[in-house]
């Protein structure tokens, strides 16, 4: 079993990787310029209290979270949020990696406005193989928006510092999340397949025992059946309905409650139950904001 190292801080980090320190709290990291080959670590595993994204230029040094090996492509960015653990994995004991990596504490963040919405850049909670795909163009922007970065870095810091700093850094974001706009439509063989599997699974619920056995199903419960994360699997329903995918799953269970109301010899009640509700009034006041009147009434109106 490996052992696992906390990499607390960017210091932490850059010392493990022979980068030099110029700001406590954020780093741009060249790894085609640092003065000697990695060395492979004893330990391979790292708890991170960072943000950080990778861009890889390599095959080497393969990044695994959980169970998954991440999404390589040349030109690819992983986004990794503090907390999580990942492991590294190299098929040589030395060599001289390209790429580059931002890190950043969350403590850079505190007082500012990009700190107050960092939870709506999702992709920090996506799975390792969902990572982002650049195209040459993108790639571009984003070795800007590090150039910017690294320019703040190594200039004398002053009461400017912070803000061009962090602005940068949610420039640098704000572009990623147009970027994975483009990525779920370019990708719309893998999205529409998704939806496709996603109505599958869903009319295969209820039209089972499971609403009886386990309840109203999860937002994370079909993530998991697709292998996806749930955030990414929200955000892919998202781009390609219109609905969260929440929305999506309340839409389908109101249709097929419309059909069970109609059978006379089954209670609101009884009908709540079959989908899963342990309690009817929750199903009648659910059935009420998008129906727009309650299921005794429905059954009245038809």
């Amino acid at each position: 079993m490996k052992s696992i190292l906390n990499i607390n801080s960017v210091g932490d980090y850059n010392a493990l990787v022979g980068q030099e320190t110029f700001h406590p709290l954020v780093s741009v990291i060249d790894f085609s310029k640092l003065n000697n080959a990695y060395k492979k670590p004893a330990v391979q595993a790292f708890r991170l209290g960072n943000y950080m994204v990778f861009l890889k230029n390599d095959k080497h040094c393969e990044i695994k979270y959980g169970r998954n090996y991440y999404d390589y492509k040349e030109g690819t960015l992983v986004f990794i949020a503090p907390g999580q653990v990942i492991s590294i994995e190299d098929d040589e004991e030395d060599y001289q990696p390209s790429g580059y990596a931002l890190i950043f504490h969350p403590d850079l963040l505190r007082g500012t406005s990009l700190g107050q919405h960092m939870k709506d850049y999702t992709f920090f909670s996506y799975d390792v193989h969902e990572a982002l795909h650049l195209s040459e163009q993108e790639r571009q922007v984003v070795m800007e928006c590090f150039r910017k970065i690294e320019f703040e870095l190594k200039h004398a810091i002053d009461k400017h510092s912070k803000k061009l700093i962090v602005s940068n850094i949610e420039l640098f974001l704000n572009y990623c999340v147009r970027f994975y706009d483009r990525q779920f439509i370019t990708r719309d063989h893998v999205s529409i397949g998704t939806l496709e599997k996603f109505e599958s699974l869903l009319n295969d619920y209820f039209s089972s025992e499971k609403p009886q056995d386990v309840g109203i199903p999860s937002v994370a419960f079909f993530a998991n059946e697709l292998h996806l994360s749930a955030n990414y699997f929200g955000d892919l329903i998202k781009k390609d309905t219109g609905k969260t995918a929440l929305e999506y799953i309340q839409a389908k269970l109101i249709d097929v409650a419309k059909e069970k109301i109609f059978d006379p010899a089954k209670s609101i009640s009884e009908v709540a139950y079959e989908l899963g509700f342990k309690y009817p009034q929750h199903f009648t006041r659910l059935f009420k904001q998008r129906v727009g009147v309650s299921p005794n009434e429905y059954r009245n109106l038809n």
